[in-house]
């Protein structure tokens, strides 16, 4: 039977239309061509950073935190011409446990300022993810008020990895900062750890956020983060928790009185202060006004910032040869090598390091 007298079937399939035109556009798909690089202008942006442009300022950081090659060169040429118009600002580092409010605090200190005439920087540093490696950097979004103030500037960074809750260029962007005329750098670190130390050698100020009812009269027996506190924040002393927050606050006031101070000449205290009310925020610019009063009239605000800057030196020797060491091919070859050894038990960990270190 043929097409023509078939009978009717679900089965039967008719021809299609010959020819024609779908109307798509199946012609070379154009290639992708990566857009040549512009050569930056250094003594420009850096003339841009001076003059208060904060679209530049943030230009400028981001080439800092940059691990590109050519953007490294670029970033330290940048930093040689700025660098004469940086040190006029005090440099405040603040920690705190988790959930002490450190964002809410810097938020409504930072505000205060603002409106005082002063000119804030936050440098917030988020901590990164251990299998992602990225931030959520979700501080510029909370902290809304202060973003809003014309002469503040928030920048968040991830910590990426960097210990002590900072991140690796954080020192190199708080002389962008001063560069661009801020006053006063706040430097928010991820929280309380083990590395802390890190943080305190690259600020003038260390502030340390507490709470009560939250097992924080046991943390002022870690001797080691009470030691380098210039002055504790008793945080969110409102409404039925003010009368806890003062009677901790005075706890704290009494361990630090027999603690080693941080800054020498300076007596490291303890102040109750409410992000939520306002109150308390103006205590503790007096007693960062004070600390800078004193700790200068002694000659050792320079004294610590010249250590600062010499201990920043050694460390980056130190990175610099890490780096280094890992980009030989061959070295990566002979640690992979010993590495095998090593997890089949025919080395101990000491050998293999040793091996990688013996002369040839």
């Amino acid at each position: 039977m043929t097409k023509d007298n078939q009978e009717p079937s679900a089965l039967f399939v008719m021809e299609g239309v010959k020819g024609g035109h779908d109307g798509m556009n199946y012609s070379n798909p154009k290639k992708f061509r990566k857009k040549k690089q512009e050569n930056l202008d250094i003594s420009k942006l850096a003339e841009q950073v001076r003059a208060d442009d904060r679209t530049s300022l943030a230009k400028a950081i981001t080439l800092i935190e940059s691990s590109n090659t050519v953007h490294k060169e670029e970033a330290q040429k940048l930093l040689q011409e700025l660098l004469p118009h940086t040190g006029n600002c005090i440099r405040i580092g603040i920690t705190g446990v988790p959930g002490a409010g450190k964002s809410s605090f810097i938020e409504a200190f930072g505000t205060m300022l603002s409106k005082m005439g002063k000119r804030v920087a936050v440098l917030a540093i988020d901590p990164s993810s251990s299998l992602s490696g990225g931030s959520i950097l979700g501080d510029k979004t909370r902290m809304e008020e202060l973003v809003r103030q014309p002469n503040a500037f928030v920048r968040p960074s991830p910590s990426a990895g960097t210990l002590g809750g900072v991140h690796k260029k954080s020192r190199e962007t708080m002389l962008l900062c001063e560069a661009a005329g801020y006053d006063v750098i706040l430097i928010e670190t991820v929280g309380v750890g083990q590395s802390e130390t890190y943080v305190r050698g690259m600020v003038d100020f260390f502030l340390l956020l507490v709470l009560t009812g939250a097992g924080d009269e046991l943390q002022g027996m870690k001797k080691g983060i009470m030691e380098l506190a210039d002055g504790i924040i008793v945080h969110k002393a409102d409404g039925d928790n003010t009368r806890f927050a003062r009677k901790t606050m005075q706890e704290y006031k009494q361990i630090l009185h027999f603690l080693q101070p941080s800054t020498p000449g300076w007596m490291s205290t303890s102040l109750t202060v409410s992000s939520m009310e306002k109150k308390g925020l103006d205590d503790v610019w007096n007693m960062l006004m004070a600390f800078e009063e004193t700790v200068k009239k002694s000659n050792y605000w320079s004294i610590r910032r010249h250590a600062q800057t010499r201990d920043w030196f050694h460390s980056m020797i130190t990175d610099h040869l890490i780096d280094s060491f890992y980009q030989n091919s061959e070295r990566k070859k002979q640690v992979r090598s010993l590495e095998d050894d090593i997890l089949k038990g025919r080395l101990t960990v000491t050998q293999g390091v040793n091996a990688l270190f013996e002369e040839k």
